[in-house]
């Protein structure tokens, strides 16, 4: 009997700026197949490939389908509610014995959900318990542009179709944000010239039109020669006074260097500079702000820099311009239900030592969710660390990542085929809702459904009532989408119409910032007016480390196997004497690891390229090299500011 096939709808839910719209293929409820939506406006009817090999990954024998509980040093089957009862029971134990601050809830972005904020609410309920501050990957470029605008958003993505000029400035869409390419290269064919700005040569440079490589961190000192260029030459819109704030003081530290000076530092000609404040001047010109930008000690700084070149040129307010960082990808959605923060809070960058060292109380429990923090975050040993030193460890997942590795309790979840949930984009304005393709595993729940199990254990040891956790977080998952759609459903946007389809944002400009207005305290835009202090010097690692996206992993979770030896990729001259091919150790300030040499002479000879979201209990964690630094604002990783050697493996 020929099995039965048919086609589903939904969302992807995973890290990425893309949020495509997938077409499941189900045969006998079992998937065979994701396609890319034809419908979707962005997805276009094409994935990439990491996502197209999703259904190897949800047919994985490594998928958890059973709670695991950890007894006598390794974990074992346990029961749904045997699983719910040990949480509960210790969670309280602790809560009691040492207040609700020993608590600590981490969630991230291995789903961007909305009705993960649900999770959030439980432990607010519970304690509040701890949770964190900042953002790993775009906590710099946020608050520069929040400090700039008023608040980071994007003009709509189609705007680019009215550029003449686009640069990418350290953005690999190629990579990272693959349905941003097909607009690149029509925006080519009507005649617009795309720039690449960049220290790493990556696949994106074969669709500029020219690529400028300053060095690692060298963009701030890049940015400020071409505004030092833009002033000097009286390129300057003439109106620039009107709207922003600190014009004279920002002049002063542009022109505190010449052009020459500034481009010298950055590494790079100055014809180079004159290029780009060329490019800006050929309005509209679009800046494409790239989220690595932010992952450096000086990263705010730079992102700010680049709101004042699309200020001073004049390509602010305007068709085809806009300074591009992030989408506000949950402002459609109302979370008025969660609060602003936990009274305490840790560093995400930080979080490893953090944990280690914070007393009154300690650290003692650590809830995990939608992430795998002991791969993703800077420092991954000591973050390995804090987490094996804990009473309690509970981590939702479904496979046994290395933080799992480490959990008294692992409760299994849903992939993003079995997800039920809403999601919005950071790389553009359009929301859509996930839709279960097929049913999870019988021992599989979602986050919902496991907080909402876990708040009717805690109600039930503590003799709550009615006004307990579990009535605060009732309803299933519709009802909690149709909660989150309050703001939007006046619009005409319902749950059965991003069941159907994905609809843009109906509180989303497509062109932000109209007549120059901007929604900070004075209604101007707040220029940049100091520099943050220069990265000390590291002798004896003359190469930047670059922990880079890969065309095989989203984060940590890898299409097919996962490696177990890097590739460092550098130019042939920055490591004398080893051969391509060579097995070698990368050593940095706080650890090493193994990797195959490959030598790509189109690098610059300062640079050394990993593979980011390698494992780290295979010994290919390129975070066991990056120490726990912080950039200058936002709270963001400065997962870029790493140096390293090279030598022969002994």
């Amino acid at each position: 009997m020929r099995p039965v096939s048919e086609t589903r709808r939904t969302v992807c839910n995973r890290d990425c700026p893309d949020a495509c719209g997938l077409l499941a293929t189900v045969e006998d409820g079992r998937l065979v197949r994701l396609s890319g939506d034809p419908e979707h406006p962005v997805t276009r009817g094409f994935l990439c490939s990491r996502t197209s090999r999703f259904p190897e990954r949800q047919a994985s024998p490594g998928r958890i389908t059973t709670p695991l509980l950890r007894e006598g040093g390794s974990l074992r089957p346990a029961s749904f509610e045997e699983a719910i009862a040990f949480a509960a029971s210790r969670l309280l134990r602790i809560r009691e014995e040492s207040g609700p601050a020993a608590i600590l809830h981490f969630r991230s972005g291995g789903s961007l959900g909305l009705l993960k904020t649900v999770v959030d609410s439980f432990f607010e309920l519970l304690g509040p318990v701890t949770g964190t501050r900042g953002d790993i990957c775009s906590g710099a470029g946020i608050a520069a542009q929040e400090a700039d605008f008023g608040l980071s958003d994007s003009h709509d993505l189609f705007d680019l179709c009215s550029s003449r000029t686009i640069l990418l400035w350290g953005k690999n869409p190629t990579v990272s944000n693959v349905h941003l390419l097909p607009l690149l290269k029509e925006a080519r064919a009507r005649g617009a010239r795309v720039v690449l700005v960049d220290p790493v040569r990556h696949g994106t440079a074969a669709l500029a039109d020219a690529w400028i490589a300053p060095r690692p961190g060298g963009d701030l000192a890049l940015a400020l020669g071409v505004a030092a260029r833009l002033f000097e030459a009286g390129r300057v819109v003439p109106d620039a006074s009107s709207f922003c704030e600190g014009l004279e003081a920002f002049r002063s530290l542009a022109l505190s260097g010449t052009p020459g000076r500034w481009a010298e530092e950055a590494d790079v000609r100055v014809e180079e500079v004159d290029l780009l404040a060329s490019a800006l001047c050929s309005r509209p010109c679009a800046i494409q702000v790239g989220w690595g930008m932010g992952r450096r000690t000086n990263g705010a700084a730079a992102v700010r820099a680049l709101d004042a070149l699309g200020a001073l040129s004049g390509n602010l307010g305007i068709p085809g311009g806009g300074v591009s960082f992030y989408f506000r990808r949950r402002g459609a959605f109302d979370t008025s239900f969660l609060a602003d923060s936990p009274p305490r809070t840790l560093s995400q960058p930080l979080l490893g030592r953090e944990i280690l060292e914070t007393t009154e109380p300690p650290v003692r429990a650590v809830w995990v969710t939608a992430g795998n923090p002991v791969a993703m975050l800077p420092d991954a040993a000591t973050v390995a660390r804090a987490l094996e030193t804990r009473d309690l460890v509970v981590v939702v997942d479904s496979f046994l990542t290395d933080t799992a590795r480490r959990a008294h309790l692992v409760l299994p979840t849903t992939t993003l085929v079995e997800d039920d949930d809403l999601l919005g984009a950071y790389g553009h304005h359009w929301i859509g809702a996930s839709v279960p393709a097929v049913a999870p595993p019988p021992g599989v729940r979602s986050d919902l459904e496991i907080v909402q199990a876990l708040a009717a254990e805690v109600d039930r040891r503590t003799g709550a009532g009615s006004d307990g956790i579990a009535a605060r977080l009732a309803g299933d998952a519709r009802t909690w989408k149709r909660r989150l759609l309050r703001k939007i459903e006046p619009h005409g946007v319902t749950v059965e119409r991003l069941e159907r389809e994905s609809v843009r944002s109906p509180l989303a400009p497509r062109v932000l910032f109209e007549g120059r207005r901007f929604p900070t305290p004075g209604g101007r835009l707040r220029l940049l007016n100091e520099l943050p202090p220069p990265l000390p010097e590291e002798p004896g690692f003359p190469l930047w480390l670059f922990s880079s996206s890969t065309k095989d992993a989203q984060c940590s979770q890898w299409a097919g196997t996962p490696p177990t030896l890097l590739e460092a990729t550098c130019h042939p001259d920055a490591v004398p004497g080893l051969p391509d091919g060579t097995e070698v150790v990368v050593e940095s300030a706080i650890g090493s690891l193994r990797a195959r040499l490959r030598h790509d002479p189109t690098q610059r000879r300062d640079v050394l390229i990993v593979p980011k979201g390698g494992h780290l209990d295979s010994g290919a964690c390129a975070n066991v090299l990056v120490p726990a630094r912080l950039t200058d604002a936002g709270e963001g990783a400065a997962y870029l500011d790493v140096r390293v050697r090279v030598r022969a493996a002994g």
